[in-house]
């Protein structure tokens, strides 16, 4: 039977269950890549597992994140992330090295393997046929101890490239399309497989990009063939005896299928405040604009970078742009300054900020009041610059540049008129720089782990009781996002391995009393709309609210990694059977779920749960690993009792 890509890397790694649409797998890892901002609890969980060092074939510890240090949290985590990584076997890439999606395309990615990160842009690894799959640090954590990850059997969505991409128009728009058709939860449950002729036409980078958006689908990820142009990609980094090709079969079948005509994509850009509120450029024209910032986890490498030097060479930006470029690693700011980009970026007034994720998750470069900021990252939900009421804009390195010059959103193609497109190709060989990651020694192994003030011990997690009433203290709706759940940004962040102190920020976007509601209440059930928990894999949105006595959500649907993790920390991720009964809940509701711990050991679908004393039917459609883990308190507890 002719196989699809996805099918094969998934069945050479399948290690529990069947490749069935919706069926729970369990798939071996081959590497493992972590982030600051997530890896510090991940990194306290493997610790508490007990082991001596990783299983994994490779794991990467990132400090891409909390790279500001303004007091002295992040500098004393980064220690312990460090000195834990020498410990256990990790290789490092300390601040300042770069953005870990870019490293690892960079040094480690391999046509074929699975990767599993603790941030959820990890799927940008399709760039060179990795299936990169985000996730909550804890899953991370048990991959490192050489653990199965384990998620429903998603299906496939076959998308077929033909064309190839008209000037002015870059893979970026190509993602903006997907999210023009699909929005932010039409991809939930899918891997999206992208075929066809037009592939040849998109370099490993382009493919990066779309792959790294595609987490906004909902997407459990993205894969791309391996082709001459991963080859190329891997020889020009010096490691192409990484490269095997790799494609789907001659008449592979899809789940589902799709078509993109890439000579026909136009400039796209998604307004406020969601990554698939997509129109095309030019319907949007003319609108002032104040920031522009090119880089950060996507459209930060040495193409995206290129080409906004050629096309503002010779020219300066508006007076009224603030022009912020924010590189993806070390090695791309040596590679665009080698051929003199940096310099024209320099003279075009732009502000070069060190290579990290920065004003995408809140770290700086927050817009002023209501300015608009248009920016080429992967995400532009309310508040997440750092704003309160930011207006920001996701579009293309193109659509950036040209507003950086004009002072207002222009349809790049305009600028056709002016000079001629600065078509860029990747060099055929890279300058690489890999001196500052430090790899895993016998000497280092050596190392004592260095614990600062702001690392405090995981909170122990009660089991399920026999019968649990909670308090309604929160109602929300639609497209909740993990970053209105437990924000981000430069005060909080640096909170990450301190759960009682991040705890008090959490919904605090929503209510800023939330924390002691729950408080108040002792045991809490949120009440939720569809698509509950987009956006980041921070298990913090889980594991904060469980702290504070969050036992269940109830919601119309949930996004992949908020569900994983709410099972991972012991918080009931409930279905309304009936969607219009989330209209008849009220604040200070009471919620009773009766013999909740004989019904969960009994296998039951469908629950029966008194709301004020009228009784409501919920679903929990979880696997029966994932209602051992409720009944225990969450995986940690599991792992401990060994029924993991």
């Amino acid at each position: 039977m002719a196989k699809n890509l996805t099918h094969k890397i998934l069945e050479a790694h399948l290690v529990e269950g069947n490749l069935v649409a919706g069926e729970e797998i369990g798939v071996r890892i081959d590497q493992v890549l972590l982030q600051d901002a997530t890896g510090t609890i991940a990194m306290l969980e493997f610790e508490a597992l007990g082991m001596d060092c990783i299983r994994a074939e490779l794991a990467v510890q990132y400090v891409d994140h909390n790279i500001i240090q303004t007091d002295s949290k992040n500098a004393d985590d980064h220690r312990y992330l460090q000195s834990a990584s020498a410990r256990y076997g990790i290789h490092f890439s300390p601040a300042g090295n770069g953005v870990s999606h870019q490293i690892h395309m960079e040094r480690f990615g391999i046509p074929g393997r699975t990767l599993l990160g603790s941030d959820s842009h990890t799927p940008g690894a399709a760039g060179v046929s990795v299936l990169g799959i985000g996730a909550g640090g804890l899953d991370v954590a048990l991959a490192m101890a050489g653990h199965p990850y384990h998620l429903p059997c998603p299906r496939v969505l076959g998308v077929e490239l033909t064309g190839k991409l008209p000037e002015w128009v870059s893979a970026k728009d190509v993602i903006l399309e997907m999210l023009r058709r699909y929005d932010v939860k039409g991809c939930i449950g899918k891997i999206v497989e992208y075929y066809g002729p037009g592939v040849a036409s998109l370099s490993a980078t382009d493919r990066e990009t779309i792959g790294n958006m595609g987490t906004e689908l909902g997407a459990t990820t993205s894969i791309f063939p391996s082709d001459g142009n991963t080859r190329a990609y891997l020889e020009a980094q010096g490691r192409g005896e990484a490269w095997v090709e790799l494609s789907a079969d001659p008449s592979a079948e899809y789940d589902e299928y799709d078509e993109i005509d890439l000579s026909k994509i136009e400039p796209l850009i998604a307004k406020p405040h969601s990554p698939g509120n997509v129109v095309p450029v030019r319907e949007v024209a003319g609108l002032k604009v104040d920031q522009v910032i090119v880089g950060s986890s996507v459209n930060s490498s040495f193409r995206d970078l290129m080409v906004v030097a050629r096309i503002l060479e010779g020219r300066h930006a508006s007076p009224w742009i603030s022009l912020n470029v924010n590189p993806g690693s070390r090695q791309v700011i040596e590679n665009v300054a080698a051929l003199g980009g940096m310099f024209q970026l320099l003279r075009a007034g732009a502000r070069i900020h060190e290579p990290g994720c920065l004003g995408c998750i809140g770290m700086g470069q927050a817009p002023g009041t209501g300015q608009v900021s248009l920016r080429t990252m992967p995400r532009n939900f309310p508040g997440r610059s750092g704003a309160k009421d930011d207006q920001v804009y996701l579009c293309s390195p193109e659509t950036g540049a040209a507003a950086a010059l004009k002072g207002v959103i222009t349809d790049p193609r305009d600028l056709g008129r002016e000079m001629e497109y600065p078509g860029i190709e990747d060099p055929k060989e890279y300058l690489v720089d890999e001196v500052s990651i430090i790899r895993p020694s016998d000497e280092l192994r050596k190392t004592q782990v260095v614990r600062g003030p702001n690392i405090v011990p995981l909170p122990k997690l009660a089991a399920l009781p026999e019968s649990l009433e909670t308090k309604v203290v929160l109602v929300v709706g639609d497209n909740i996002s993990t970053d209105t759940i437990m924000p981000a940004g430069s005060k909080v962040l640096p909170l990450r391995s301190n759960i009682p102190a991040i705890s008090q920020f959490v919904f605090s976007i929503l209510d800023t009393e939330f924390a002691q509601k729950c408080k108040e209440a002792g045991a809490v059930t949120v009440i939720g709309g569809e698509n509950y928990g987009q956006g980041s894999s921070r298990e913090h949105a889980a594991l904060a609210p469980r702290y504070l006595g969050v036992r269940a959500v109830l919601a119309k649907s949930f996004a992949r990694i908020h569900m994983a993790n709410l099972c991972n920390y012991g918080i009931l991720p409930l279905v309304f059977a009936n969607p219009d009964d989330y209209y008849s809940f009220n604040l200070g509701a009471t919620i009773l779920y009766r013999e909740i711990r004989r019904h969960l050991m009994s296998g039951d679908q469908e629950l029966p749960v008194e709301v004020d004393g009228e009784q409501i039917p919920v679903f929990l459609r979880v696997s029966e690993r994932m209602r051992r883990m409720l009944l225990d308190g969450g995986a940690l507890n599991m792992v401990k009792t060994g029924r993991f």
